[in-house]
């Protein structure tokens, strides 16, 4: 007796038909093959299958943006949530210099801008320093929920949720990178997740050939605004000792702009990355050349991109006069579980 075929199965087909038969899904076609991956409808070894089909060839803007849909419909954000205006991904790590962005982003939210940060909780043994080791160095205690990271934005204008928290699905999906050895669409996915809906997206890529994707995929999904550049290590961050490109979409136009490099000779590679280096150069403990740059580099770009500065020279400046005006008693002891009050 012939079994009946499973329902998942004719997307994997789809893409495996081979090198004239095969064909990427549409838009459509990736949400509702997403939705049935979260509602536990789809094999692991037909899970595996379609994430290194796409794989292959690299998940087109259309692919993508079916997949953000169906993962965001998956979450449920807190009625109580406010109104988040920037969404800051961080899913790669840091290898050759510390997460300094983070530094970028507390000084935004310092100056009114509520940012909700989301990422990888990190692997172990990976030689990557993740964001929440950088964070917890401040004594910024990491959240363990939804309604825990609206209740702190409320309060502070920042908060950050591991995506182990924010999506098990979607955690699940990014961690079999272990066992594929490849990334998936769903490293892309993840950056594009935006929970709370902010008009401002912003994602660092490690790949130049995502961020053509990335733009076009924020084209399909109507967001306001997206900025999309390569950062140091994958994360949004600027690299002080290279030109940065930003490929951005406002109102439905996208536009690519380029910050030049601040240095010409390149900094050596980070070898201690010691991560309370971060709250120092807060508290103007220590100088650090490279990440005093980076994280001034890098308010700059989000300060253009919100529309708070008209040109790169204006926000440079206000980002030198944000810094500081930093109150740098904050970020003293990690011990501390309440830091701005």
């Amino acid at each position: 007796m012939s079994q009946k075929e499973h329902p998942f199965a004719p997307f994997v087909r789809q893409l495996g038909r081979g090198r004239h038969g095969a064909r990427p899904l549409s838009e459509d076609e990736a949400y509702r093959a997403m939705l049935m991956i979260f509602e536990g409808d789809v094999a692991p070894e037909q899970l595996g299958a379609f994430l290194m089909l796409i794989r292959i060839r690299e998940e087109t803007p259309q692919e993508l943006a079916g997949f953000v849909r169906a993962a965001r419909e998956s979450i449920s954000v807190p009625v109580s949530a406010p109104a988040v205006q920037l969404d800051w991904s961080s899913y790669a790590g840091k290898r050759r210099q510390l997460p300094w962005f983070i530094l970028s982003a507390l000084l935004l939210a310092d100056s009114g801008v509520t940012v909700f940060m989301h990422g990888l909780a990190g692997h172990g043994g990976d030689g990557r320093v993740y964001t929440p080791a950088g964070i917890e160095s401040l004594g910024i205690p990491l959240c363990k929920s939804l309604d825990e990271a609206a209740q702190r934005m409320h309060q502070e204008k920042f908060a950050f949720l591991a995506l182990a928290e924010l999506s098990p699905t979607l955690n699940m999906m990014i961690e079999l990178r272990q066992l594929l050895g490849l990334r998936s669409p769903i490293n892309s996915v993840v950056r594009m997740l935006n929970p709370f809906n902010a008009p401002y997206l912003i994602q660092g890529i490690f790949h130049p050939s995502y961020k053509d994707i990335h733009q076009q995929a924020g084209l399909l999904l109507q967001q306001p605004h997206l900025a999309v550049l390569k950062g140091e290590g994958g994360e949004i961050e600027r690299n002080p000792d290279a030109a940065c490109v930003v490929e951005t979409v406002h109102e439905g136009v996208a536009g690519s702009e380029q910050w030049p490099a601040l240095f010409e000779q390149r900094h050596l590679k980070d070898e201690s990355m010691d991560v309370r280096r971060l709250g120092a150069l807060w508290r103007g403990e220590i100088d650090d050349e490279y990440g005093a740059a980076a994280v001034l580099g890098t308010v700059a770009i989000a300060l253009k991109f919100l529309g708070q500065a008209d040109t790169m020279e204006l926000a440079e400046q206000q980002a030198r006069q944000m810094w500081e005006r930093r109150a740098k008693g904050k970020y003293t002891d990690p011990n501390l579980t309440q830091i701005f009050h």
